[in-house]
């Protein structure tokens, strides 16, 4: 990032994606517990109720989603942790500069975008 007003900008597109994601959260783990509830008092099993793989799948994707969610939340903890700071905007990997649009994109992000395609394959 290049100034001041660069972290600025930054920073507030960084707590709004964080304020989001604590929501999120909160949203998530509401519906999974309701889920957990609603499973609990009924009497059927899962294995047995033709609607209990649908309900059990349903619990699955909704732990997953916060599971995502919550790993976000991480990365933009850190983000708002490093801002500021000499190596924010630089690879981990190889340390050249994360391209601009890449943090406007993802600003969270700790490598630039060849050494993100490089540990995805």
């Amino acid at each position: 990032m290049s100034g001041p007003a660069d972290d600025g900008d930054l920073r507030r597109v960084l707590e709004a994606e964080q304020a989001d994601a604590v929501d999120r959260v909160a949203a998530l783990e509401r519906e999974l517990a309701s889920a957990l509830e609603a499973a609990a008092e009924g009497t059927a099993d899962d294995e047995h109720d033709p609607e209990g793989s649908t309900t059990a799948f349903e619990r699955q994707q909704v732990a997953a989603v916060l599971d995502q969610v919550r790993e976000r939340l991480t990365a933009l903890d850190g983000a708002l942790a490093r801002l500021g700071e000499p190596g924010f905007g630089l690879c981990e990997q190889c340390g050249r500069a994360i391209a601009a649009g890449r943090l406007a994109a993802r600003p969270w992000a700790t490598t630039c975008v060849e050494c993100a395609g490089q540990v995805r394959r």
